[in-house]
């Protein structure tokens, strides 16, 4: 564990979240199973309680296999590992979350410290800690020591047992999704029961992508609390014993009436003032009052929003970014409350910008917009740009001076995912001039994969399509999606969870991680584990960038408390689903911190790009780019730019004259109706 992450405070998820992420990453039986021996897989010996010991705090160590009763486990359908006729549970001694860890045996209390999964990898993990189960200093004699230590996919970490975990396959996706009593702050979701080979042992209940709450497999309906007056799209996964998840059912978009009508607008807002430095404007002023709260100010230049800051209450200043030089602009500000009751304009006041940029952003350009999401990017060695259309499957020349834009042709085998899947990455590595190769990352109708299909003569020679890998799990959500060539050759990825957290950890699948592959589609030879797997413990990466130091910078989306902007080390274990940013069992030995995390209100954020070693972040729901200064491994001097003027933002590149490109994703980008969305492709200059 590195310094920064060892130094680093984190919070603890408060109960009922430890609880609910449980349920969602970690699966466990419907009904017990057992009793059966659990064996090491580097000792061959027997999981024991330590002299056959039947008090509780009795320790546990590896012994040889006898066939006694302090060797007889049964797994329960609560995840616990019960001893000696299932009256003790194996016990994390005083809930200890942190690596090293000791175990006992202790009377059941229903704890998430007794709670365990047992993973296809034979890895068993602790519920409340996130960490494996593990033979002391990897020993294999008689009597050896077994506690928690932060998993490794070591041999002293693997057991074998009859607890059914060589079941692959994932339950059928649950069917009807429907709802009905929907009041301002509740509504009952309900859906027909899946199907599975063994039995389904839990629904994961969503809205967008986050999770909500979970239930047992024989319950088919959930009373869930809601948000007046926010949409939100519903949906149900179903998941076995083994932890195998189905994937999602349809949505149902819902839009809770408000609790209580408020006609009432704010007031207006006063005494704004403006300053320019360089073709940046600074706006203030003084707050509104409301009967019920301000939650939003939205800013007017010459008569059009352009701009919007929220919050409980918001903040009562605004930057205005990318300017002309030595223009004179008319500004207002109106408040606005919870309901959208929005008060009249403040007075006008008139800013003159400078003759010179003297700031980091300096110019936006509007360079051409388009029906369906952008989601790759990329500037050919010619200048003109590339980039894909996520839910249409095509790929658009764009020839930045002009607008003009060409369909050089749609990527076959591409299947959405009325989510966020589709066609999503998009790469070129350093001898494209000679080669042709495009490189995509998409959802097919089986997986998500990354594939090399050859541009020649301004299209797409789709017959030479070349599958490079393929296998990386999809769902809904949570495909990940990034393609970016590091400065070594080499072709980086990134891969959701797929709505199955468990996968994070697991270092022997593709999911939840960043991959290295050689352009070819082969391991590099220097791959920390001897697959494709970078690093691991990844929820939804969307992000990669290198700077100058050849560094990986990789960005992630959080659940529903905060994003987070990572560091990637060779190896490296990021910590979910046992964290989110720094917020869970983020103290334990091994999981690195993040550079810096985000809100999720504030965040959302997908792509990054590094130029001269400052890092820009295209947020969706904040809405904003973030700027911040690489200093050492740090993220310093964090600004933020453009918060509402151009919506959601889901894609920053580097542009061949130092400035940016950047996409929007405003709207139709939370299904797979391709052309309904009405989105930008912006030229950002930078300053010095």
């Amino acid at each position: 564990m590195s310094v920064f992450a060892r130094l680093r405070p984190r919070r603890l998820l408060p109960p009922i979240a430890v609880a609910v992420l449980v349920a969602v990453t970690l699966g466990v039986p419907a009904s017990a199973a057992g009793p059966s021996t659990i064996v090491g897989a580097a000792s061959g010996r027997c999981l024991d309680v330590v002299g056959g010991g039947r008090t509780a705090g009795t320790g546990i160590n590896i012994y040889d296999c006898g066939g006694q009763a302090n060797q007889a486990w049964t797994l329960t359908a609560a995840g616990e590992l019960r001893v000696y006729d299932a009256t003790m549970c194996l016990d994390v001694v005083g809930q200890d979350t942190s690596a090293p860890a000791a175990v006992q045996i202790y009377g059941c209390t229903g704890g998430a410290n007794q709670r365990w999964q047992i993973n296809t990898n034979g890895t068993i993990v602790g519920v409340q800690s996130g960490l494996c189960l593990d033979v002391t200093g990897g020993g294999t004699a008689n009597s050896t020591t077994v506690g928690l230590w932060t998993c490794n996919g070591q041999a002293n970490q693997r057991w074998t047992s009859s607890f059914g975990s060589a079941d692959s396959q994932s339950p059928t996706p649950p069917g009807n999704a429907r709802v009905s009593g929907l009041t301002c702050n509740s509504v009952t979701f309900a859906w027909n029961a899946s199907t599975d080979n063994v039995a389904v042992a839990y629904y994961d209940i969503y809205h967008d992508g986050q999770l909500m709450t979970s239930v047992s497999g024989s319950t088919l309906s959930a009373n869930l609390t809601v948000v007046p007056g926010a949409t939100w799209g519903l949906y149900v996964n179903a998941r076995d014993a083994a932890g195998n998840v189905s994937q999602a059912s349809s949505t149902v978009t819902i839009t809770p009436p408000q609790c209580q009508a408020d006609t009432v607008p704010p007031s207006t807002p006063t005494q704004l003032t403006g300053s320019a430095s360089g073709t940046t404007v600074t706006l203030r002023w003084t707050a509104s009052s409301d009967n019920v709260g301000v939650r939003a100010y939205d800013i007017y230049r010459g008569g059009v929003k352009i701009g919007a800051v929220t919050g409980a209450p918001p903040v009562t200043t605004f930057t205005d970014s990318g300017l002309a030089a030595s223009t004179t602009y008319q500004y207002q500000v109106a408040a606005r409350d919870g309901q959208d009751n929005v008060s009249s304009r403040s007075a006008s006041v008139a800013v003159s910008t400078g003759a010179t940029c003297a700031n980091p952003v300096c110019t936006v350009r509007q360079v051409a917009t388009d029906t369906d999401v952008p989601w790759g990017l990329v500037t050919l060695p010619d200048g003109s740009v590339l980039y894909n259309r996520r839910d249409a499957h095509d790929i658009i020349q764009l020839n930045p001076a002009t607008g003009a834009k060409t369909t050089v042709g749609t990527v076959p085998n591409v299947q959405s995912t009325d989510g966020e899947g589709g066609l999503m990455g998009l790469a070129i590595s350093s001898s494209f001039a000679s080669d042709r190769w495009l490189y995509i990352m998409h959802t097919s109708p089986t997986d998500n994969r990354i594939v090399r299909i050859k541009l020649e003569n301004g299209r797409l020679t789709t017959a030479g399509e070349q599958v490079l890998l393929s296998g990386i799990r999809r769902n809904k959500y949570h495909n990940g999606g990034r393609l970016r060539f590091g400065p070594d050759g080499k072709l980086y990825a990134s891969t959701g969870d797929a709505q199955n957290g468990a996968y994070a950890q697991d270092r022997a699948a593709l999911e939840g991680k960043i991959l290295r592959l050689n352009p070819d589609g082969s391991v590099p030879s220097d791959n920390p584990f001897g697959n494709y797997v970078w690093s691991y413990g990844h929820r939804n990466p969307q992000g990669l960038a290198f700077d100058s130091q050849g560094r990986l910078w990789e960005q992630e989306f959080g659940n529903s408390i905060m994003d987070e902007t990572n560091l990637i080390t060779k190896g490296g274990n990021y910590g979910w689903p046992a964290c989110e940013g720094t917020s869970g069992t983020c103290g334990t030995a091994g999981y690195l911190a993040p550079a810096r995390t985000y809100p999720t209100a504030e965040g959302s954020c997908s792509g990054i790009t590094i130029v001269r070693d400052a890092l820009y972040v295209a947020c969706a729901r904040g809405a904003r780019m973030y700027r911040a200064v690489i200093s050492g491994s740090s993220l310093t001097n964090v600004q933020t730019y453009f918060s509402g003027t151009y919506g959601r933002l889901r894609t920053v590149e580097p542009a061949p004259d130092g400035g940016l490109w950047l996409t929007t994703t405003t709207t139709g980008d939370k299904d797979s109706i391709p052309n309904n969305s009405n989105e930008r492709v912006l030229h950002v200059t930078l300053g010095g």
